[in-house]
Formats: structure tokens, C-alpha cells, sequence
């Protein structure tokens, strides 16, 4: 597969990703939001805000990967 394929393809697998993902994560959010003190809010928040990336690693290593 041509790299300009494999990024396009890519891009996409990427933004459906992360678009579904923000909405679960908010939702979940929106959800545990009551019951949670500030503090289990900020936690929740701070590790759902990074904890995207880390399946989409495999991904961006196929989108970079040389012939």
C-alpha cells in the first residue's frame, strides 16, 4: 500500500476513533459527574483527556511505516 493511502486511510480510522471516543468519555463523564467529589472529576478528566492516544499508537506507526 502506498504511503499516501495508508495515511489517508489513516486519517480516517483516526477521526471516527476520536470522535467516538470524546463522546463516550463525555458521556461517561457527564454520567459519573454527580456522584464524584471535584477532586475524582478533575482525575477523571485528566485521564481520559490522555488516555486516547495510547491505543493509536499502533496506528500511527502503521501511517509512518516505509515501503
Amino acid at each position: 500500500m502506498q504511503s499516501r493511502t495508508r495515511k489517508a486511510l489513516g486519517c480516517s480510522v483516526l477521526l471516527t476513533y476520536l470522535g467516538l471516543y470524546a463522546g463516550a468519555a463525555a458521556t461517561l463523564g457527564a454520567f459519573l459527574a454527580p456522584t464524584l467529589p471535584t477532586w475524582g472529576q478533575v482525575a477523571y478528566f485528566a485521564v481520559a483527556g490522555i488516555a486516547w492516544v495510547f491505543p493509536l499508537k499502533p496506528l500511527f506507526a502503521w501511517m509512518n511505516r516505509g515501503r
